[in-house]
C-alpha cells in the first residue's frame, strides 16, 4: 500500500510540473507584454538603446520586464540579450599613506602635522574626534621640508552637533588638489581637540550622465503641530530617480533633519485622494556643505513628499528644487537578422538571465545609439484562449486517461501479487 502511494504522488508531482513548465513557456510569449517599440538603424552586432521616460510608468520597479524580441522572416520569435547599464556617477577614494609626526599647540591654537612620503597628490582629510560637540574654525598648510608653509585653505569650518534631535558631523576637509611632503592642520579651539583617527585620500569623481525632471507642481505647507515644512512635488510621469537637490535662501546657519518620501500607491476616498508615502533617504539640511540627497536605487517615482524638520526654529525660506535621475540605456547583442522590438510591461516576467553579462570585457565601450519608434500597444490572448487547461476538454479525456492507466496498472500490480501469495 506504500509502494502504492508512493507511485501516486510520484505521477502527480511530474503531472504538477509539466503543468507549470506549460505555464511558463506561455508566459514568455511575446503576446504576454504590453507594448513595444521598434528598434530602428541595426547595422552592427552590438548597439546601445536609451530607455526613454515614457517607459519607467509601464514597466516593472527592477526592470526586470524589459525584453528584447524579434520576429524573423520565417515568422520566428528571437530574443537578444542585453545588459542594463545606469550611468550614475562614481566616487573612487584612493587612501594614502601617511604618518602622523606631532601634536602641538600654542596662542593660535592646536596642531597636527601629517607626513605624506609618497608622491600622490590629494584633496581629502577626514579627521575624527573624541568631542561629540564642537564649532571649530581650521587652517590647513602645505610644505616641502617644513621650513616655509603654505595656506591651502583658510578659516575651514568643522562641525559636530549630537542631541536627542540631530546627530550630524562634518569634519571633512576637501582641498585643491596638491602634492606637500607635509600637511598641518591648525585648529581655532579653546579646548584642547582629541583626534582619534584621521584618512588622507585622492577623491576622484566620474561624472554621470544625469537628466534633469522638470517639476509639474509643488505646494509648501507648514505643519504647526508636528513643527515640520511639508514640501508635495509631482512630476509628470514616473521617472527613475537618483539626487533631489534643495536650495535654502537663509544665510543664517542651520542644520534641521529631512525626510525624503515616495508614493507608493493612492487611493480614491469620498474627501479626495490619498497618498500612502515610504521613506526614499533621510539627511540633514544643513549651511556647511551642498544640500544634494542621493539615492542609489534610482526608484521610480513621480511624487515625492519633503518633511523639513525645524523643531522650535524658524521655517526655511525653499528657493528652487531639483530633480535628476541617471540615463538607463540597454547595450544589446544581434546576430540573427530580424525586425526588433523593444517590449516591456509583463508583471510576471522574471529578470532575464543571459550569457553576455557574465563576460563585460567582451562587451564594446563604444557602441551606435538606435532609434526607438512609436509605442505600440500589443494585443493581447484573449482570457478564453489563455483559460486553465482543466478548462480544455481535450486535455481533461487525457488526463482521465492517464488516471486510468496509472490505477489500472497498481490494480494489476496487487492482483498479481495476491495470486502469488
Amino acid at each position: 500500500m506504500k509502494l502504492l502511494i508512493k507511485s501516486t504522488a510520484k505521477s502527480l508531482s511530474l503531472l504538477l510540473w509539466c503543468l507549470i513548465l506549460a505555464h511558463w513557456s506561455y508566459g514568455q510569449k511575446l503576446d504576454t507584454y504590453n507594448y513595444q517599440r521598434e528598434l530602428q538603424g541595426i547595422t552592427e552586432q552590438w548597439h546601445t538603446i536609451v530607455l526613454p521616460d515614457a517607459v519607467f510608468g509601464k514597466v516593472a520597479p527592477d526592470l526586470s520586464d524589459l525584453r528584447i524580441f524579434g520576429v524573423s522572416t520565417n515568422n520566428d520569435t528571437i530574443e537578444a540579450p542585453y545588459v542594463l547599464q545606469v550611468n550614475a556617477e562614481k566616487i573612487v577614494n584612493s587612501a594614502v599613506p601617511f604618518n602622523t609626526l606631532n601634536t602641538s599647540s600654542n596662542r593660535e591654537g592646536f596642531y597636527f602635522t601629517f607626513e605624506v612620503p609618497t608622491a600622490e597628490a590629494v584633496n581629502q582629510i577626514q579627521l575624527a574626534f573624541k568631542q561629540q560637540k564642537f564649532d571649530w574654525r581650521l587652517q590647513l598648510e602645505g610644505s616641502q621640508a617644513q621650513n616655509e608653509w603654505y595656506t591651502i585653505v583658510k578659516d575651514y569650518r568643522i562641525l559636530s552637533i549630537k542631541n536627542e534631535s540631530t546627530d550630524y558631523q562634518f569634519t571633512t576637509i576637501n582641498i585643491p588638489r596638491s602634492k606637500y611632503r607635509y600637511l598641518r592642520v591648525l585648529i581655532d579651539s579653546r579646548e584642547a581637540p582629541v583626534l582619534t583617527a584621521a584618512t588622507i585620500n585622492l577623491r576622484e569623481l566620474e561624472e554621470g550622465n544625469y537628466r534633469t525632471y522638470p517639476i509639474q507642481t509643488i505646494e509648501t505647507t507648514q505643519n504647526k503641530q508636528t513643527k515640520q515644512t511639508e514640501i508635495d512635488l509631482q512630476l509628470s510621469l514616473p521617472v527613475p530617480l537618483s539626487q533631489l537637490n534643495i536650495e535654502v535662501l537663509d544665510t543664517f546657519d542651520y542644520y534641521r533633519p529631512v525626510t525624503i518620501q515616495y508614493c507608493t500607491d493612492s487611493i480614491k476616498t469620498e474627501k479626495g485622494w490619498r497618498y500612502n508615502y515610504r521613506t526614499l533617504s533621510s539627511g540633514t539640511l544643513n549651511s556647511m556643505e551642498e544640500n544634494t540627497f542621493k539615492f542609489s536605487n534610482g526608484k521610480i517615482a513621480r511624487r515625492l513628499k519633503i518633511l523639513i524638520h525645524n523643531q522650535d526654529n524658524q521655517a526655511l525660506n525653499i528657493g528652487a528644487i531639483t530633480l535628476q535621475g541617471s540615463v538607463h540605456q540597454l547595450v544589446a547583442r544581434f546576430n540573427t537578422p530580424a525586425t526588433y522590438y523593444l517590449t516591456y510591461g509583463n508583471k510576471y516576467a522574471a529578470k532575464p538571465q543571459y550569457d553576455i553579462s557574465r563576460f563585460p570585457d567582451k562587451i564594446p565601450s563604444a557602441t551606435t545609439a538606435l532609434s526607438l519608434g512609436q509605442e505600440q500597444i500589443i494585443d493581447q490572448v484573449e482570457e478564453e484562449k489563455a483559460a486553465p487547461l482543466f478548462e480544455n476538454k481535450i486535455f481533461l479525456w487525457v488526463l482521465m486517461l492517464v488516471i486510468i492507466v496509472v490505477l489500472g496498472g497498481f490494480t494489476l500490480k496487487m492482483m498479481s501479487g495476491k495470486e502469488g501469495d
